[in-house]
């Protein structure tokens, strides 16, 4: 049994001619947006400032082992000897001070 929309009315079920049109149209978009590359190299910028001024020690360390590294939670705990939550809460710390200066260094 087909859906029925709010009126009772069956739904137009996608096509395969509706698919390549949305692919189209995803394509278009992709070839004729515009150049963001100033806007992600401002954005590279603020964040290494952020990382260098902003957080403390303790936060730009496990930023680093957890985002550039890949290393996990547990890992990071074992590696300085503290509890997951200690780094679980220093990251999210990190995160908060990186958000609130990137927010305001548009």
């Amino acid at each position: 049994m087909a859906a029925a929309n709010y009126n009772g009315t069956p739904k137009k079920a996608l096509t395969r001619r509706d698919n390549e049109f949305l692919g189209d149209l995803a394509a278009w978009e992709r070839e004729n947006a515009e150049d963001n590359g100033e806007q992600l190299e401002r954005l590279r910028r603020n964040l290494r400032k952020v990382r260098e001024l902003e957080l403390t020690e303790k936060q730009a360390e496990a930023v680093h082992l957890y985002y550039d590294l890949g290393l996990s939670i547990p890992q990071i705990a074992r590696e300085r000897g503290v509890h997951k939550s200690s780094v679980s809460r220093t990251l999210a710390r990190a995160r908060e001070r990186i958000k609130r200066y990137l927010q305001y260094s548009w």
